[in-house]
């Protein structure tokens, strides 16, 4: 390994009292129903239905929901079986999912925005035994009740009359009536004959010819579901609003990690929605991707321009400064106006899934509310990092979590000091392997066990990781530069005429030029305004941004899109279409 070329850069800590831990550890389902059983009449889950009806659910009804259809499952034959579940995030889809894994199954979450032939291929590759799907699936599986290979039963959360008529199909309902006579009867869970073996299949993104199935076992789920609740700053006493795909590994991960906590969930029903709902259930921590912070950053500014505020917001955020300097916070009371449009009682967001710009963390600590960091990835199921709430440094996923260690693979030492390369991973977390595909196993592990993360980044020296790229999109410069587009991304995303953007290298010649394709945020510019006045106001922002960074990791060319990136379910530009 090379040695130190420039002297490390030393990170500021951002210390806060570090608070008491209410939670069990847990080591599978099992023992997380038992914990979760004794929160007994708190509400687990609050949710609005079509009619914006609000519906409240306990911990001991959830807990029986999941008894009722694990003794159903069972009496069917199905104990054992790998069953799907797709559609919005919903209590029953939760309940499915813990009800699968009780009766000793394999549980396979699916997206609900793909295609059926695509959910087809998927399930057919994995040998599906059953699939649960909400009423948006309604009619969609009339071909596959009649030739799938190996699906020989179909759970409707919420069938119609024409859907209850197809061979295979069972309403939900009629399931927990047939459990709850079962459970009367007696019927108790069989003990976890191995937490080491396959209890769940995730597919990562791609087609069904280059997506690869992760098989996770309930040591990984539950160890990754105690190193969240150990690690995060949620109490018994905190509401969460659940707006992430449910069938996410990050998502699922937190929620059950609250649920141990005893914690308030309540489910945002529409993306539509989120504003609305973050008034009526009024949250005091969010799960977040970066671009929902993006958004609430970028709406809170538009409105305080809007309204003239925008130089009050300033003044107010120097002001509050300089007060906590002394030790006074008056930020909930200053900026009152701004948290009560997001319900007024939030405090914490969590982050993960990308990078966010740190100025996003200092900003909403500004306005009182604290941002922490996280890292994860679906084969790790998926927590490997947690920026700590009580010793955090901005721009940091933090130290590992309890269950996991990590270490940075490479020579090159990098601008701020520290040696940077392939992020490794060992430990509980880590997935068992790609289903039958024992070649993409191979190539994820090192010879002494290690898992390839496949992302790039930096350790400081007190053990903090830092996240700079991914080795799949690194762009590769003709004088043998590496850059990381992430990097030029957030650079980019500062400038406020930006709403989206992502950065390719293209190939001119014998040269790799880099262009950033650039989506603006319309709401900065009069309405009516030329898009080539639009597109030369950008450009000259992203020059003078280049004049700030070095020669090689210059943009060239900015293109202007009409329209937002294709994202995933996940809120991730879908990079492979780009050109």
């Amino acid at each position: 390994m090379k040695e130190t070329q420039n002297k490390p850069v030393e990170y500021k800590l951002h210390k806060r009292p570090k608070t008491e831990r209410k939670y069990e550890r847990v080591s599978d389902v099992h023992d997380w129903l038992r914990v979760i059983e004794k929160h007994g009449d708190r509400t687990v889950f609050s949710y609005f239905d079509k009619k914006r009806n609000l519906y409240n659910v306990t911990y001991a009804e959830f807990c029986a929901l999941v008894r009722k259809l694990s003794a159903a499952l069972t009496d069917r034959g199905y104990a054992g079986k790998r069953i799907a579940v797709i559609g919005e995030t919903s209590v029953e889809w939760v309940a499915s999912y813990c009800a699968i894994l009780a009766t000793g199954g394999v549980a396979i979450p699916m997206d609900k925005e793909l295609e059926i032939e695509v959910i087809e291929g998927f399930l057919d590759s994995v040998d599906a035994d059953a699939i649960v799907y909400s009423a948006t699936f309604n009619g969609k599986f009339a071909e596959t009740c009649k030739n799938h290979k190996s699906l020989s039963l179909f759970i409707a959360v919420t069938p119609d009359e024409e859907e209850l008529a197809r061979e295979k199909v069972v309403a939900l309902s009629a399931l927990l009536e047939e459990g709850d006579a079962l459970v009367e009867k007696g019927f108790a869970y069989t003990p976890v004959a191995n937490r080491e073996e396959m209890a769940e299949m995730l597919f990562t993104s791609g087609t069904t010819g280059t997506s690869k199935c992760v098989m996770l076992s309930q040591k990984n789920i539950f160890s990754a579901v105690t190193a969240a609740a150990e690690t995060v700053d949620f109490t018994p006493d905190d509401v969460i609003m659940s707006v992430l795909p449910i069938h996410h590994t990050y998502e699922l991960a937190c929620m059950l990690a609250g649920m141990d906590y005893g914690m308030k969930i309540c489910i945002n029903d529409s993306l539509s929605h989120v504003l609305k709902n973050l008034k009526a259930f009024q949250p005091t921590g969010l799960v977040l991707v970066p671009l929902y912070v993006y958004t609430f950053y970028k709406r809170i500014w538009s409105e305080a321009k809007k309204t003239g505020r925008d130089k009050k917001l300033k003044l107010g955020i120097g002001a509050t400064k300089a007060l906590r300097s002394v030790g006074i916070d008056k930020r909930r009371d200053i900026f009152a106006e701004v948290l009560n449009s997001f319900g007024g009682r939030l405090e914490k967001i969590i982050c993960g899934g990308a990078a966010l710009n740190p100025r996003m963390i200092e900003f909403f600590e500004n306005l009182g509310v604290n941002i922490y960091e996280g890292f994860g990835i679906t084969e790790c199921a998926p927590l490997v990092f947690v920026s700590p709430y009580y010793a955090q440094k901005y721009g940091s996923v933090g130290p590992t979590v309890p269950c996991c260690q990590a270490r940075i693979d490479g020579e090159d030492v990098n601008e701020k000091g520290y040696v940077e390369g392939e992020i490794q991973v060992k430990g509980d977390n880590v997935m068992l392997g790609y289903y039958k595909n024992p070649e993409a196993t191979a190539e994820v592990f090192t010879d002494d066990g290690w898992f390839r993360t496949g992302d790039v980044g930096y350790m400081d020296a007190d053990g903090y990781f830092y996240i700079t790229g991914r080795l799949k999109t690194v762009i590769v410069l003709e004088n043998g530069k590496n850059i990381f587009p992430e990097e030029i991304e957030e650079y980019l995303g500062d400038i406020e005429t930006i709403a989206e953007c992502a950065v390719i290298g293209r190939q001119e010649g014998e040269t790799v030029n880099l262009v950033a394709l650039i989506y603006p945020d319309l709401t900065k510019y009069p309405e009516g305004t030329p898009m080539e006045e639009i597109a030369a106001d950008i450009e000259k922002s992203v020059n003078e941004l280049n004049k700030t960074l070095p020669t090689y990791k210059h943009i060239k060319r900015t293109e202007l899109r009409d329209e937002p990136f294709e994202k995933t379910t996940s809120r991730k530009i879908k990079r492979h279409l780009l050109k």
